[in-house]
């Protein structure tokens, strides 16, 4: 991504050309200038941001993106933080986004390509009668049952059910992603005809619901048990478990044993990589090239982009009503709409005036739990990791395995627990679960010949540190020196091979990229702060008490990855109200 700059008005964003390759016009232009007016202001390039620019921009509403850092995506940007390496520096891998997207916005034409992924899981045993043992999962399912039989023949012929199981779930839950939750509020007050209209927002429900059929009770349990009760009862083997067990703990200050941990596992499985179900992949030239795609999109109809324009307010006219948005410069932007992709805490607590909106409403957002267990370290290394249990071939060419997601300490759910109860107490875990990725064994670009990018996703760090303390750079040291100590466990020479690393804790990872208590989600998606509860109940439909100002990002519906869903959905209901607000002015012109 190249930006030039927009005759002092700050950086106005250089995009692809049509098809996606080269540099071709920023908007309206390179070096275009930031307007005066639109009439949609969206505050924050993260592709959720992108997403709705580039919809309200394709339906004829000129939008602006105001970005406050050097570089678009959020977290869904790449950076070359050791010279010659190009990291993921926060997501690091693809599944969630939203087909529709896909499809509507030309992605692959505005250069989104992805590698897909198979095998993707490797869990190597460190300890135990299974030592030096390893499970790979892929989407050969007799390969995989094979690997399962390793540890329980039982388990091995039980997979395939759950995997139907879950499927059929995800499948009946997919549609509610693309709709705003039904609008308790106009459903239960206003007009009958309004009151009628909010009612077709039960539908999607009533179609889950009934899609599931007789086994309702069954994933209604899914939803709120445990994720480890649920494992329990179709598996015996601890490998299998707490590898599965992982995608309904990462990112969440959980257990699995925690009530409602099945959904967050079930998130993780409502995306597709090139038309195969729950498959995950890496983005060719990490993840910034999912935002360039998108940010391609919205500047082919027409949006300007700029980085380097912080906001600092919602500009609101006397009946209450969005104007537009001051700069930190105190530049003002008049707009009829804005769009946030910031969190709920950093539009309602921080952009807004606080006397503008309802004293219960400010309470509610105030209570948003959005504690956060994770600590991101990015690593330059100069040779491919070599695990004990899969040792490198001797070309020291990647193996299947090294694609894939890599899960370390996770060989039972009572190691899980353990790291999340030292968390719990404001201590680091002592034995952190790991996952290891390293993107550059299938893209060849992101690292020089030999040398690979290695991403450890890891838990549980705790936002706020046991007795005060501040995760200075003595704190951060300690930790990620820990979490090499386990890496080196299972792959020796991995110390060694360190070139670089750039370790973001929860308060660096909310520094950098807003990500309040540096949740990826922006909140916890447990089950009270979901759909009719997501940002806070009664204001779960995208619209926010202000008239004109609406929530785009991952604190709304329905919540966190690159999923690309809220932003779509939150420019369909921007729209709406915009074309009401033009028949308006016409009737009373």
């Amino acid at each position: 991504m190249a930006a030039r700059q927009g005759r002092g008005l700050g950086r106005a964003w250089a995009v692809c050309s049509p098809r996606g390759r080269g540099l071709a016009r920023a908007g309206a232009g390179a070096g275009a200038r930031l307007q005066p007016e639109y009439d949609a202001v969206v505050v924050g390039a993260g592709h959720n941001g992108l997403v709705a620019a580039a919809y309200l921009q394709k339906s004829g509403v000129r939008t602006a993106v105001l970005e406050r850092r050097h570089l678009l995506g959020g977290a869904a940007v790449t950076e070359e933080i050791v010279p010659g390496f190009k990291f993921s520096r926060a997501s690091y891998v693809l599944s969630l986004l939203r087909p529709q997207i896909y499809a509507e916005l030309e992605l692959q034409r505005h250069g989104l390509r992805v590698y897909a992924r198979d095998p993707y899981s490797f869990t190597p045993v460190l300890e135990g009668s299974q030592a030096q043992h390893s499970l790979l999962l892929g989407h050969d399912m007799v390969q995989t049952q094979r690997q399962i039989a390793q540890f329980s023949a039982k388990d091995a012929q039980a997979y395939p059910q759950y995997e139907a199981f879950l499927s059929r779930l995800v499948s009946a839950l997919d549609p509610l992603l693309d709709v705003a939750p039904l609008d308790a509020a106009t459903w239960s007050q206003g007009p009958l005809l309004q009151r009628l209209r909010a009612l077709r927002g039960l539908w999607p429900l009533l179609r889950a619901g009934l899609a599931l059929g007789e086994q309702l009770p069954q994933y209604y349990q899914l939803l709120t048990a445990p994720i480890s009760r649920i494992l329990d009862l179709w598996f015996e083997s601890e490998p299998l478990k707490a590898t599965l067990a992982t995608d309904a703990v990462i990112g969440a200050m959980a257990s699995p044993h925690t009530p409602g941990s099945g959904y967050v596992l079930l998130h993780h499985m409502m995306g597709e990589v090139e038309g195969r179900k729950g498959a995950w992949g890496y983005v060719a030239g990490g993840m910034g090239g999912v935002s360039q795609a998108i940010a391609c999109a919205a500047a082919s109809h027409g949006a300007d982009i700029f980085t380097e324009k912080p906001v600092a307010r919602v500009l609101l006219g006397p009946p209450g009503e969005v104007q537009g948005v001051v700069l930190q410069d105190g530049t003002e932007v008049k707009s009829k709409l804005v769009l946030s992709n910031a969190s709920a805490q950093s539009t309602f607590l921080q952009l807004v005036p606080r006397e503008r909106l309802p004293e219960e409403f400010l309470r509610r957002v105030a209570q948003i739990d959005s504690q956060s267990p994770a600590t991101k370290i990015n690593v330059a290394v100069d040779r491919l990791p070599s695990f004990r249990a899969a040792p490198n071939a001797r070309d020291g060419h990647p193996l299947p395995h090294h694609q894939c997601s890599i899960h370390l300490n996770c060989e039972s759910t009572h190691l899980l627990h353990q790291a999340f109860q030292e968390a719990s107490r404001g201590e680091p875990s002592a034995r952190p679960m790991i996952e290891l990725c390293i993107p550059s064994a299938v893209d060849p670009t992101l690292a020089p010949p030999g040398c690979h990018v290695v991403s450890l996703f890891t838990q549980y760090t705790p936002s706020a540190l046991a007795g005060g303390r501040p995760w200075d750079e003595l704190e951060q040291n300690t930790y990620a020196d820990r979490v090499f100590e386990w890496v080196e466990a299972y792959a020796p020479g991995f110390t060694a091979s360190v070139l670089g690393r750039d370790v973001l804790t929860p308060p660096a990872l909310e520094e950098i990229f807003g990500l309040p208590g540096g949740n990826i989600f922006h909140s916890a998606m447990s089950l009270d702060q979901m759909y009719f509860a997501r940002p806070v109940p009664s204001y779960s439909g995208y619209r926010s008490p202000v008239p004109g100002l609406y929530l785009c990002g991952s604190s709304a519906h329905p919540g966190g990855g690159v999923m690309g869903a809220a932003g779509r959905n939150a420019a369909q209901v921007a729209l709406q109200d915009f074309q009401h607000m033009a028949q308006h002015r016409r009737r009373t012109a």
